[in-house]
Protein backbone atom coordinates (compact mmCIF):
# COMPACT_ATOMS: atom_id res chain seq x y z
CA UNK A 1 0.00 0.00 0.00
CA UNK A 2 1.43 3.31 -1.10
CA UNK A 3 0.96 5.21 2.16
CA UNK A 4 2.41 2.42 4.30
CA UNK A 5 5.79 3.20 5.81
CA UNK A 6 8.53 0.83 4.70
CA UNK A 7 9.29 -1.84 7.28
CA UNK A 8 12.95 -1.93 8.33
CA UNK A 9 14.01 -5.59 8.09
CA UNK A 10 17.12 -7.54 8.97
CA UNK A 11 17.59 -10.98 7.36
CA UNK A 12 19.51 -13.68 9.25
CA UNK A 13 20.44 -16.91 7.46
CA UNK A 14 23.68 -18.90 7.13
CA UNK A 15 23.13 -19.63 3.42
CA UNK A 16 24.38 -16.60 1.42
CA UNK A 17 22.30 -17.27 -1.70
CA UNK A 18 19.09 -17.71 0.28
CA UNK A 19 19.87 -14.73 2.54
CA UNK A 20 20.57 -12.35 -0.31
CA UNK A 21 17.65 -13.67 -2.34
CA UNK A 22 15.17 -13.03 0.48
CA UNK A 23 16.68 -9.58 1.07
CA UNK A 24 16.31 -8.76 -2.62
CA UNK A 25 12.70 -10.00 -2.78
CA UNK A 26 11.72 -7.88 0.23
CA UNK A 27 13.51 -4.81 -1.14
CA UNK A 28 11.79 -5.19 -4.52
CA UNK A 29 8.42 -5.19 -2.71
CA UNK A 30 8.96 -2.05 -0.68
CA UNK A 31 10.69 -3.16 2.52
CA UNK A 32 13.89 -1.50 3.68
CA UNK A 33 16.43 -4.24 4.32
CA UNK A 34 18.80 -2.50 6.72
CA UNK A 35 21.18 -5.43 7.31
CA UNK A 36 21.85 -9.13 6.87
CA UNK A 37 23.74 -11.55 9.11
CA UNK A 38 25.10 -15.10 8.66
CA UNK A 39 24.95 -16.34 12.26
CA UNK A 40 23.61 -15.71 15.74
CA UNK A 41 26.42 -13.61 17.26
CA UNK A 42 26.53 -11.36 14.19
CA UNK A 43 22.73 -11.05 14.27
CA UNK A 44 22.76 -9.89 17.90
CA UNK A 45 25.60 -7.43 17.30
CA UNK A 46 24.20 -5.94 14.09
CA UNK A 47 20.58 -5.83 15.29
CA UNK A 48 21.68 -3.91 18.38
CA UNK A 49 23.38 -1.37 16.12
CA UNK A 50 20.72 -0.91 13.41
CA UNK A 51 17.57 -1.57 15.51
CA UNK A 52 15.32 -3.06 12.79
CA UNK A 53 11.54 -3.24 13.03
CA UNK A 54 11.59 -6.94 12.15
CA UNK A 55 14.32 -9.58 12.27
CA UNK A 56 13.66 -12.39 9.80
CA UNK A 57 15.46 -15.23 11.55
CA UNK A 58 16.47 -18.73 10.48
CA UNK A 59 16.87 -21.23 13.33
CA UNK A 60 19.62 -23.43 11.91
CA UNK A 61 22.64 -21.13 11.78
CA UNK A 62 25.43 -23.69 11.60
CA UNK A 63 27.34 -23.76 14.87
CA UNK A 64 25.01 -21.26 16.54
CA UNK A 65 21.36 -21.42 17.54
CA UNK A 66 18.74 -19.08 16.17
CA UNK A 67 16.73 -19.58 19.37
CA UNK A 68 19.63 -18.27 21.48
CA UNK A 69 19.95 -15.26 19.17
CA UNK A 70 16.22 -14.56 19.50
CA UNK A 71 16.50 -14.50 23.28
CA UNK A 72 19.51 -12.18 23.20
CA UNK A 73 17.95 -9.78 20.71
CA UNK A 74 14.71 -9.60 22.67
CA UNK A 75 16.69 -8.92 25.83
CA UNK A 76 18.39 -5.95 24.17
CA UNK A 77 15.64 -4.74 21.84
CA UNK A 78 12.24 -5.58 23.37
CA UNK A 79 10.40 -3.46 20.76
CA UNK A 80 11.89 -5.35 17.82
CA UNK A 81 9.70 -8.13 16.36
CA UNK A 82 11.19 -11.45 15.31
CA UNK A 83 9.67 -13.58 12.57
CA UNK A 84 11.22 -17.02 12.19
CA UNK A 85 11.66 -18.28 8.63
CA UNK A 86 12.86 -21.87 8.91
CA UNK A 87 12.98 -25.08 6.90
CA UNK A 88 11.82 -26.87 10.06
CA UNK A 89 8.18 -27.22 10.94
CA UNK A 90 8.93 -29.40 13.96
CA UNK A 91 6.69 -28.57 16.88
CA UNK A 92 9.60 -28.41 19.33
CA UNK A 93 11.37 -25.82 17.17
CA UNK A 94 8.24 -23.69 16.89
CA UNK A 95 7.59 -23.71 20.64
CA UNK A 96 11.23 -22.98 21.52
CA UNK A 97 11.28 -20.01 19.16
CA UNK A 98 8.05 -18.54 20.53
CA UNK A 99 9.11 -19.04 24.14
CA UNK A 100 12.38 -17.25 23.35
CA UNK A 101 10.38 -14.24 22.10
CA UNK A 102 9.57 -14.78 18.41
CA UNK A 103 6.33 -13.10 17.32
CA UNK A 104 5.61 -15.55 14.50
CA UNK A 105 6.89 -18.55 12.56
CA UNK A 106 6.85 -19.39 8.85
CA UNK A 107 8.34 -22.37 7.07
CA UNK A 108 10.50 -21.70 4.02
CA UNK A 109 7.92 -23.11 1.64
CA UNK A 110 6.02 -19.81 2.04
CA UNK A 111 5.68 -17.75 -1.14
CA UNK A 112 7.16 -14.29 -1.53
CA UNK A 113 3.79 -12.52 -1.22
CA UNK A 114 2.96 -14.54 1.88
CA UNK A 115 6.34 -13.64 3.37
CA UNK A 116 5.91 -9.95 2.59
CA UNK A 117 2.47 -9.91 4.20
CA UNK A 118 3.85 -11.74 7.25
CA UNK A 119 6.71 -9.25 7.64
CA UNK A 120 4.33 -6.28 7.50
CA UNK A 121 1.91 -7.85 9.96
CA UNK A 122 4.75 -8.86 12.29
CA UNK A 123 5.93 -5.24 12.34
CA UNK A 124 2.48 -4.32 13.70
CA UNK A 125 2.78 -6.96 16.43
CA UNK A 126 0.53 -9.55 14.77
CA UNK A 127 1.44 -13.18 15.48
CA UNK A 128 1.78 -14.80 12.04
CA UNK A 129 2.16 -18.56 11.70
CA UNK A 130 2.23 -21.10 8.91
CA UNK A 131 -1.25 -22.69 8.90
CA UNK A 132 -1.50 -25.34 11.60
CA UNK A 133 1.20 -23.94 13.85
CA UNK A 134 -0.89 -21.23 15.58
CA UNK A 135 -3.10 -23.87 17.20
CA UNK A 136 -0.01 -25.68 18.44
CA UNK A 137 1.29 -22.56 20.18
CA UNK A 138 -2.10 -21.71 21.66
CA UNK A 139 -2.46 -25.27 22.96
CA UNK A 140 0.96 -25.16 24.61
CA UNK A 141 0.17 -21.86 26.32
CA UNK A 142 -3.07 -23.37 27.60
CA UNK A 143 -1.14 -26.33 29.00
CA UNK A 144 1.37 -24.03 30.70
CA UNK A 145 -1.42 -21.90 32.14
CA UNK A 146 -3.03 -25.01 33.64
CA UNK A 147 0.22 -26.13 35.30
CA UNK A 148 0.38 -25.79 39.14
CA UNK A 149 3.29 -23.33 39.15
CA UNK A 150 2.18 -20.04 37.59
CA UNK A 151 4.83 -17.36 37.09
CA UNK A 152 2.34 -14.48 36.85
CA UNK A 153 1.29 -12.89 40.10
CA UNK A 154 4.39 -13.31 42.29
CA UNK A 155 4.07 -14.37 45.92
CA UNK A 156 0.47 -15.14 46.73
CA UNK A 157 -0.67 -13.92 43.31
CA UNK A 158 -1.55 -10.49 44.71
CA UNK A 159 0.33 -8.30 42.24
CA UNK A 160 -2.24 -5.79 40.89
CA UNK A 161 -3.20 -6.17 37.23
CA UNK A 162 -3.22 -2.92 35.19
CA UNK A 163 -6.77 -1.72 34.52
CA UNK A 164 -7.94 -2.41 30.98
CA UNK A 165 -10.96 -0.73 29.44
CA UNK A 166 -14.03 -2.82 28.68
CA UNK A 167 -13.21 -2.76 24.95
CA UNK A 168 -9.54 -3.66 25.54
CA UNK A 169 -10.66 -6.65 27.62
CA UNK A 170 -13.12 -7.66 24.92
CA UNK A 171 -10.40 -7.50 22.26
CA UNK A 172 -7.98 -9.41 24.51
CA UNK A 173 -10.56 -12.17 24.93
CA UNK A 174 -10.85 -12.56 21.16
CA UNK A 175 -7.06 -12.45 20.66
CA UNK A 176 -6.77 -15.30 23.15
CA UNK A 177 -9.25 -17.32 21.08
CA UNK A 178 -6.94 -17.00 18.07
CA UNK A 179 -8.85 -14.42 16.01
CA UNK A 180 -6.95 -12.03 13.75
CA UNK A 181 -7.36 -8.26 13.96
CA UNK A 182 -9.55 -8.36 10.83
CA UNK A 183 -11.79 -11.06 12.31
CA UNK A 184 -12.05 -9.18 15.61
CA UNK A 185 -12.92 -5.98 13.75
CA UNK A 186 -15.68 -7.74 11.83
CA UNK A 187 -17.10 -9.19 15.05
CA UNK A 188 -16.99 -5.88 16.94
CA UNK A 189 -17.94 -3.79 13.87
CA UNK A 190 -14.80 -1.64 14.01
CA UNK A 191 -11.83 -1.26 11.68
CA UNK A 192 -8.84 -3.59 12.01
CA UNK A 193 -6.69 -0.49 12.70
CA UNK A 194 -8.85 0.27 15.74
CA UNK A 195 -8.36 -3.31 16.91
CA UNK A 196 -4.59 -3.01 16.44
CA UNK A 197 -4.65 0.21 18.47
CA UNK A 198 -6.43 -1.55 21.34
CA UNK A 199 -3.91 -4.40 21.17
CA UNK A 200 -0.93 -2.03 21.28
CA UNK A 201 -2.44 -0.15 24.24
CA UNK A 202 -2.97 -3.43 26.06
CA UNK A 203 0.60 -4.55 25.36
CA UNK A 204 1.92 -1.30 26.82
CA UNK A 205 -0.28 -1.50 29.91
CA UNK A 206 0.73 -5.09 30.62
CA UNK A 207 4.38 -4.47 29.71
CA UNK A 208 4.34 -7.30 27.18
CA UNK A 209 6.20 -7.35 23.87
CA UNK A 210 4.21 -9.42 21.40
CA UNK A 211 0.96 -11.25 20.66
CA UNK A 212 2.28 -14.58 21.90
CA UNK A 213 2.91 -13.16 25.36
CA UNK A 214 -0.49 -11.46 25.24
CA UNK A 215 -2.25 -14.74 24.44
CA UNK A 216 -0.46 -16.47 27.28
CA UNK A 217 -1.43 -13.69 29.70
CA UNK A 218 -5.08 -13.86 28.62
CA UNK A 219 -5.19 -17.63 29.06
CA UNK A 220 -3.60 -17.39 32.51
CA UNK A 221 -6.27 -14.86 33.47
CA UNK A 222 -9.01 -17.22 32.23
CA UNK A 223 -10.18 -14.84 29.50
CA UNK A 224 -10.02 -17.48 26.77
CA UNK A 225 -12.56 -19.61 28.65
CA UNK A 226 -15.29 -16.95 28.78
Amino acid sequence: MGDEQAVRVMVVDDHPIWREGVARDLTDRGCEVVATAPDGPAAVRIATAVRPDVVLMDLNLGATSGVDAIGEIMGRLPDTRILVLSASGEHADVLEAVKAGATGYLVKSAGVDELLDAVRRTARGVAVFTPGLAGLVLGEFRRMADAPARPQGGAGGDVPVPALTERETEVLRLVAKGLTAKQIGERLVVSHRTVESHIQNTLRKLQLHNRSQLVRYAIEQGLADD
